[in-house]
């Protein structure tokens, strides 16, 4: 499996739930020797971006600035007008095929491991 997909946003948890889940989702993605995990955050309802994505974000940041992910790249990016999309697909083809490269998708991040 190249890429480990995870939704976020399944079963509206709280911000710090959701944390959590994509602290597993991290781990579980290394375990399962996986190159890249997809995670669905939701762009939150008021269109104006969702504080599960503002959090998801924040804390990939943090662990890119630490060394414990390679990159992530936020589904807006998501595409190979992007360097830093094309870099991921570079380093884990099977993300050129997902549904929404592309697509511009703000409910998305991509984490390269």
């Amino acid at each position: 499996m190249d890429v480990y997909l995870v939704n976020l946003e399944e079963k509206m948890p709280s911000v710090a739930q959701a944390r959590i889940m994509l602290d597993q989702a991290l781990r579980a993605g290394r375990q399962k020797g996986c190159k890249a995990v997809k995670l669905i955050h939701g762009y939150g309802s008021s269109g104006k971006g969702g504080a599960i994505r503002r959090d998801a974000h924040a804390a990939l940041a943090a662990q890119k600035k630490a060394g414990k992910i390679k990159a992530y790249v936020p589904g807006e990016e998501f595409s190979p007008f992007y360097s830093n999309a094309r870099a991921a697909v570079e380093g884990c083809p099977a993300l050129s095929r997902d549904r929404d490269y592309t697509a511009a998708n703000q409910g998305i991040t991509i984490v390269l491991l």
